[in-house]
């Protein structure tokens, strides 16, 4: 039976079905926009909140469903009626579908740190901080949590929800993401160009590589899933690091001069993705998730993926 990858045009997905056919796997890649399926999945393209769209996807059965499709904050915040479409009503349609069309499934949930959401607690996050989701995008994930693990716990289905952090680098241009900032870093200073950062050189965040972050989505298919707590929903290590120091190992990397990147902070935009406290991840780390290890690998990791294009 087949894998089923939602959202298997964009920037994680590609990876992640990239990864699935190389090990041999058979791939049904969905998206919305026809291009950017790798070769090789069965690709339906169409609108996940049709039924038929939904249906020639799982005509063939399914052991498992990783579900990365989503409007994503910024624009899930502009047009809360499409985020309610996609992110809950064609989700948990596509959770029945999945139910029955396999024998229970393996779902594997890409919720995000958006659940928790601001201001974060200064002394730290960790697997007991309690969900309050600011944004609309993160309060539709934290809901579409809840339904991952009722359904584990009535048996239709064997849910993994994780939660991602920033995932580094997205292709250049408009991804609806109002923490595209960290990303477009990463390009201006690989091309040689200035780059105005809208947080200050000591905003922190949480990243992962795209390369690591599709490294934990395929264990989260192939996991133990006792390692799972009773919530069934981890938040997955992340490198916690400052934008100065981001700046100037990709600099160092990219070998070009931190003068490059000027600070202009957005108070707002600090305030949302540039005050990520220490992270504490017991969880994912006893169900053998990982980050990339330190920052000069996550930034290698990164360059590494926008040089492939």
């Amino acid at each position: 039976m087949t894998i089923i990858v939602t959202g298997a045009g964009g920037f994680v997905g590609r990876q992640l079905v990239q990864r699935l056919l190389a090990a041999g796997e058979a791939v049904v890649g969905m998206d919305a926009a026809p291009g950017g399926i790798p070769a090789g999945a069965r690709a339906v393209v169409g609108d996940l909140c049709s039924a038929a769209v939904r249906a020639e996807a799982l005509r063939d059965g399914c052991r498992a469903v990783v579900h990365l499709a989503t409007v994503p904050g910024g624009a899930a915040e502009a047009d809360s009626a499409a985020s309610r479409r996609v992110n809950i009503d064609a989700m948990y349609d596509l959770l029945g579908d999945a139910k029955a069309a396999g024998d229970r499934p393996r779902i594997v949930y890409a919720s995000s740190i958006a659940v928790f959401g601001d201001p974060l607690p200064v002394s730290g996050v960790d697997d007991h901080t309690p969900l309050a989701p600011r944004m609309i995008y993160g309060g539709h994930k934290a809901m579409m949590e809840v339904a991952i693990a009722m359904m584990h716990h009535r048996g239709e289905i064997d849910g993994v929800s994780v939660r991602l952090p920033g995932i580094l680098a997205r292709p250049k241009g408009p991804s609806g993401m109002k923490s595209a900032f960290m990303s477009d870093l990463f390009h201006a200073l690989r091309a040689g160009e200035s780059f105005v950062c809208p947080v200050s050189a000591e905003a922190t965040i949480w990243a992962q590589s795209v390369s690591r972050c599709a490294d934990n989505l395929v264990h989260a298919l192939t996991m133990d899933a006792a390692l799972m707590p009773p919530t069934r929903v981890v938040t997955l290590p992340a490198q916690r690091i400052a934008m100065g120091d981001l700046a100037a190992e990709i600099a160092r990397q990219c070998a070009v001069s931190t003068d490059l990147v000027a600070y202009r902070p957005d108070p707002a935009l600090e305030a949302a993705f540039g005050s990520n406290p220490p992270l504490a991840t017991p969880a994912a780390d006893r169900a053998g998730f990982a980050h990339d290890g330190d920052p000069a690998t996550l930034v290698a990791n990164a360059l590494a993926v926008i040089a492939a294009g």
